[in-house]
């Protein structure tokens, strides 16, 4: 399977001589990474070219690459105050992060059903503060309601999309919740109030949360590296 996507590879870089492919022989994955502009041209010929024939768009994803890379948790150890909060913190409105670029991203996920393949094709928006990607519903029509949910979650514009609106959040919510700076707080949450018989906005009522991963330590007078054995406390 690796060499069959590794032959892929090799197609698509001499095919899109613009673009970025990278393979990954241990998951047997390919990812094409396409400039903005080409994007829909990328796509017909994904989707045409019987050497490709990607006829069917699995999913389409937005992403938010905002400190991407940074490490987030330190868990190596903890002290009796708990965990460390994340190694890196960003302001929000005023940081420069905001505005890296390559920083919103669209992710197809292409399956050709004639050659048993799949393939990873990420083009990223070219500005931060408006981020725009074409649309592609009229290539596959599924990329429809998964355009407007990366619209909804992630702000991204797809032009010429047909009906481009939220989807999944309230249509006066204000912000785009699966931005990396979003706050988690300060926002305001909407139920039915039976007694007006419509709609409210209120405070949120669910208390912050922050979730730590889970450090597992060795029992008592044990290394890290040696098992622990099953009903014992050390």
């Amino acid at each position: 399977m690796s060499e069959h996507m590794a032959k892929l590879a090799e197609a698509l870089q001499s095919r899109f001589s613009d673009a970025v492919v990278s393979h990954a022989p241990a998951t047997g994955e390919v990812t094409m990474e396409a400039p903005v502009a080409q994007y829909r041209d990328v796509a017909r010929v994904l989707r045409d070219d019987p050497g490709f024939a990607f006829a069917q768009l699995s999913d389409l994803c937005g992403v938010d690459y905002l400190a991407y890379g940074d490490a987030e948790w330190t868990t190596e150890d903890s002290t009796e105050l708990g965990y460390s909060r994340g190694v890196e913190y960003y302001q929000g409105e005023d940081d420069p992060e905001r505005d890296s670029p390559q920083r919103f991203a669209v992710v197809c996920h292409l399956l050709s059903l004639e050659h048993n393949r799949r393939l990873r094709l990420r083009v990223y928006a070219e500005q931060t503060q408006f981020p725009v990607v074409p649309s592609v519903v009229d290539i596959w029509p599924a990329a429809n309601w998964f355009e407007r949910e990366a619209f909804d979650l992630f702000g991204i514009h797809f032009e010429g999309h047909p009906d481009l609106r939220r989807i999944l959040t309230d249509y006066g919510f204000i912000g785009h919740p699966f931005r990396k700076d979003f706050p988690l707080s300060g926002h305001v949450e909407v139920r039915f109030d039976p007694d007006r018989g419509r709609v409210v906005y209120q405070p949120v009522t669910i208390e912050p949360r922050v979730t730590v991963p889970k450090v597992i330590r060795a029992a008592r007078g044990q290394t890290p590296s040696e098992p622990q054995e099953a009903g014992r406390d050390g």
